[in-house]
């Protein structure tokens, strides 16, 4: 067996290590690992691949620990949009994709990280009426083309988002009650079996791990997650799903359980270290403590959250009460972007409207911290991805130091959380190879992208005309009904300034 190839990145400042130094190092990288670190000239092989890093500062690449690669053909649709809004629209957000939808949706999205510094994700991918075999192979394949890696996980619910609002289906006019009454979700059994092929073969491990997604609790019955439980342990993958995050799902978790979804899912046996909680707003601190306890990880997405209007989520109590904590955008739908340089920033500042208290405030190291390791840990991929030190993974960003966002250059972490916003990328490592250079994708050809992207959207625009004049009428009474609900009271608050 032929050894794997060297490469030596020479001259670049290198943010390395759990404590986030910055130092001018080598970095010595034997095919996709990297194999050591040492001061500037240090010795490598002879035949090992010299890069030149001067005036670069490399920093581990972002991973993403919460998206929707479907959403990339929604970026900027919506506007007053609060999450119960979204998921009238999702009856035509995501309708009539073709398999080719499916690959390119994925593709886009993958595109758009990593040209924004991220270099892996978990993306819960749905699929109308079911996820498939096919479909979530062609969206493997799609990320790996594009050079990225990613946790997959199927997303899908079984049952109707207006019969599990309390007096929500009761409190529609006649006809729009009808209407959603056609709109039936599918038996559990066969979204598990469509996906199960899927499962069982496409995860390689390295580039690409496989995970179930029982989308919001709120739309699963128990059956379901039991079934998915079950699934889980015997395949050795993860379980990601949304949980509490607006009021409304907190208020109708309460009055369907009896007590908060986290206790529900604990009486369940679901939460385990392998499963991911995403959003987690409306959680308090018994909630959190199991969660911790547990062993399980939260996607924070705090850009999102704030686009919804769902709340900010207590960043600081969960890191206080052990819970692993990864940063994610959500998908383009909802946060209209997959820039994880903008989502650590706002995980860190968003922190800082919560109370006067400045030690509370999330530092940016642990934002940092959070967007890499623990997204890390999120996807399955803890102790492989979010560090430049030997032993990771090669997934390496560069920066240009001479851009206007490092000049002059201060504090190299701050500047990484507060300042960078990708406009100083310059070249992305993935395993040691290439797959941005230049600010130019090295894998996918943008333009041609761009063309097929553009004709699917013509198309969409046509066939789901119907079915988005149905969620536009539907989206009135909703709304309405929604915010009398968050009207009733809770025993804790998650808005900044709403009381």
């Amino acid at each position: 067996m032929a050894e794997r190839p060297w490469t030596i990145v020479r001259g670049g400042l290198v943010l390395r290590g759990a404590e986030c130094r910055a130092e001018f190092l080598d970095v010595l990288i034997q095919g996709d690992t990297v194999a050591a670190l040492g001061p500037p000239g240090m010795a490598a092989p002879a035949d090992a691949a010299v890069v030149d890093a001067s005036d670069r500062l490399l920093h581990a690449g972002l991973i993403n620990a919460h998206t929707h690669g479907y959403g990339s053909y929604t970026k900027g649709v919506g506007d007053r949009w609060t999450l119960e809004l979204l998921l009238t629209a999702g009856a035509w957000l995501n309708a009539d994709r073709s398999l080719a939808d499916k690959a390119l949706s994925a593709t886009l999205n993958a595109a758009e990280m990593l040209l924004k510094g991220c270099t892996a994700c978990y993306d819960l991918y749905a699929e109308a009426p079911v996820p498939t075999s096919e479909g979530m192979r062609a969206v493997a394949q799609a990320y790996r083309a594009a050079g990225m890696r990613a946790t997959l996980a199927p997303m899908a619910g079984n049952q109707s988002f207006y019969e599990t609002i309390p007096g929500l289906l009761q409190a529609l006019p006649p006809d729009l009650r009808a209407a959603v009454g056609r709109l039936q979700p599918q038996d559990h059994r066969r979204i598990l079996s469509e996906v199960d092929a899927f499962l069982r073969t496409e995860g390689d491990g390295d580039r690409i791990k496989v995970a179930l997604a029982p989308t919001i609790p709120l739309v699963c019955s128990d059956d379901y997650l039991l079934a998915c439980r079950d699934v889980a342990a015997d395949l050795g993958i993860g379980i990601h799903t949304h949980i509490a995050e607006s009021k409304v799902q907190a208020l109708a978790y309460q009055e369907r359980y009896g007590r908060s979804v986290v206790a529900q899912l604990d009486a369940l046996g679901m939460l385990n270290p392998g499963f991911v909680l995403a959003h987690a707003i409306w959680l308090d601190d018994a909630d959190l403590r199991i969660v911790g306890e547990r062993g399980a990880s939260i996607a924070h997405n705090p850009g999102c959250n704030m686009r919804l209007g769902s709340g900010i989520a207590d960043f600081r109590a969960m890191l206080d009460h052990g819970v692993n904590v990864g940063i994610g955008t959500d998908g383009s739908t909802s946060s209209d972007n997959q820039n994880m340089y903008e989502a650590q920033r706002l995980a860190s500042l968003a922190s800082k409207v919560l109370g006067p208290d400045y030690a509370n405030w999330i530092s940016t190291r642990e934002a940092l911290h959070a967007a890499t390791e623990g997204s890390a840990r999120c996807l399955g991929f803890g102790g492989m991805l979010g560090r430049i030190d030997p032993g990771y993974k090669a997934d390496i960003v560069f920066l240009d130091l001479g851009h206007i966002n490092w000049v002059p250059r201060n504090d190299v972490v701050n500047q990484l959380v507060h300042v960078e916003d990708g406009a100083s990328l310059r070249d992305v490592m993935v395993g040691g190879e290439f797959v941005v250079r230049e600010r130019r994708l090295v894998r996918v050809d943008l333009a041609a992208l761009r063309g097929e992207v553009e004709r699917a959207q013509e198309r969409l625009r046509a066939s789901t005309a119907e079915r988005r004049e149905l969620a536009e009428k539907l989206s009135k009474a909703v709304g309405a009904f929604c915010l009398c609900l968050a009207e009733r009271p809770y025993h804790i608050n998650r808005w900044a300034a709403y009381r």
